[in-house]
């Protein structure tokens, strides 16, 4: 089978994101482990998913809704204090919610592109979450996770601009998603004339 040159970018970005200085940096710098997450699931996951060869829609592969939930799940749950803190301290939990974040955010694009209109809808589910929890963590007034710090900025100061970053690069990708997909939606199904 021929590699798709979507399927290559979104795998090299993969190794690098994985493989660069986020992983030893996201234990002590939170916007670090934010900046990975969005890499996964808002760059590496929707190039991946665009590689990857068609298949039929009646699968839960192809079901953008639940996919959305399952998602929402998985992301606020390792938002939560104590699993965030691991997934920055302990090698296992950070592989665990890493495979998970990938494997749900492919999940997610690819049964959007195979089921394009409800794929508009778990798009923008998954963008109002990625939003909101992204407003959440940048506007609390204290500190949710404890960690090191960065040294240079308060803990804070670090928190803001991680959530800034789920906020602005999450939002703006599945949104994004959304319209795109919304307007291939237009352009295979033109509207008819009216009477």
């Amino acid at each position: 089978m021929k590699m798709n040159k979507f399927f290559i970018l979104g795998t090299l970005i993969l190794i690098l994101t994985w493989g660069g200085p986020l992983p030893r940096l996201s234990s002590s710098v939170f916007y670090a482990h934010m900046l990975m997450h969005m890499l996964v699931v808002a760059v590496a996951a929707p190039l991946i998913a665009l590689g990857l060869p068609p298949i039929k829609k009646d699968s839960l592969l192809t079901a953008p809704i639940p996919a959305s939930m399952v998602e929402l799940i998985v992301v606020w749950g390792w938002h939560a204090p104590w699993l965030h803190h691991l997934a920055r301290h302990q090698m296992a939990g950070f592989i665990l919610e890493q495979t998970m974040f990938i494997l749900c955010g492919v999940w997610v694009w690819y049964s959007s592109l195979i089921n394009k209109a409800q794929g508009v809808i778990g798009l923008l589910l998954t963008s109002m979450h990625m939003t909101f929890l992204g407003a959440l963590v940048s506007l609390s007034p204290r500190p949710l996770y404890q960690h090191h710090g960065p040294g240079t900025i308060s803990l804070l100061l670090d928190q803001q601009i991680g959530g800034s970053i789920m906020l602005i690069i999450g939002g703006l990708s599945y949104l994004g998603g959304g319209v795109w997909l919304t307007l291939k939606i237009l352009k295979e199904r033109p509207y008819e004339k009216m009477g």
